[in-house]
């Protein structure tokens, strides 16, 4: 086995712990989400990845991505309604786009929007899906044009079939049926972390992507749930202690 051979079968194996040790009682779905989108940007070579989940009311919402051009990248598709992850999510399959530039007849509004940002050249979309039913899809992007190897996109569904169990659970799996309390637990928790994420960046003269690291690395080095340190940030004055990296505030309950 070769030194990068190697490495690559270590970080996977750190992977599938990490996230295995999120799937524990009282976990938090966007932690989960936010560790698999990173890992697969390391894994599977990709500039950037992002995961949208859908609501009761069948709509996708962004609810993760690794930058934020992958967010913008999302929200194009979501705006123009056309894209490689709203395709598959509506067909529950795989959608890999070598070079968008040759999808142009495909989905013109949304390759327009990307070419005339001239972020990402190729995308790869896998469907978060469970016995028929898709919730979700996640998209790999790459700024150079290019196809992914078979083995890369069996390892990026496995990760993204890991999200879907995370997501579900696990009386649901037993009876086939999505839980769309959790999905909209999940959706609500991402809108108080942006808005946590806006309080840290403004206050701390931060980018969005740095607001975001500060809020995280807080929650994870306390065992607090995500989404409770960015209530917090927003409802009370823990902003202050989690740019200054302070011990633990009184103010947040200690989770497990």
């Amino acid at each position: 086995m070769s030194p990068v051979e190697s490495g690559r079968e270590q970080l996977l194996s750190k992977a599938f712990v990490g996230l295995v040790d999120t799937l524990v009682d009282n976990y938090d779905i966007i932690d989960l989400l936010d560790r698999l989108v990173a890992y697969s940007v390391e894994l599977l070579a990709a500039d950037a990845a992002g995961i949208m989940l859908v609501d009761s009311q069948r709509a996708l919402h962004v609810v993760a991505s690794s930058h934020e051009d992958a967010e913008v990248m999302e929200l194009l598709q979501l705006e123009a309604d056309q894209g490689p992850c709203v395709e598959c999510f509506r067909t529950q399959e795989r959608v890999s786009v070598p070079d968008l530039t040759e999808a142009t007849g495909r989905w013109p509004v949304f390759v327009a929007a990307v070419e005339s940002r001239g972020t990402y050249r190729s995308v790869h979309a896998l469907p978060l899906r469970l016995r028929g039913e898709a919730i979700g899809a996640m998209n790999l992007f790459h700024r150079q044009p290019g196809a992914l190897p078979e083995a890369d996109l069996a390892l990026g569904q496995a990760l993204a079939d890991v999200a879907t169990i995370g997501i579900l659970s696990e009386r649901a799996v037993r009876r086939g049926e999505v839980v769309t309390e959790q999905l909209q637990t999940a959706l609500n928790n991402r809108v108080i972390i942006e808005q946590a994420k806006g309080v840290l960046a403004h206050r701390g003269n931060l980018s969005m992507n740095e607001a975001f690291d500060r809020l995280r690395r807080y929650a994870r080095n306390r065992n607090v749930l995500l989404s409770e340190v960015a209530r917090q940030v927003v409802e009370t004055d823990l902003a202050a202690d989690v740019l200054a990296g302070a011990t633990v505030h009184s103010k947040v309950a200690h989770q497990r």
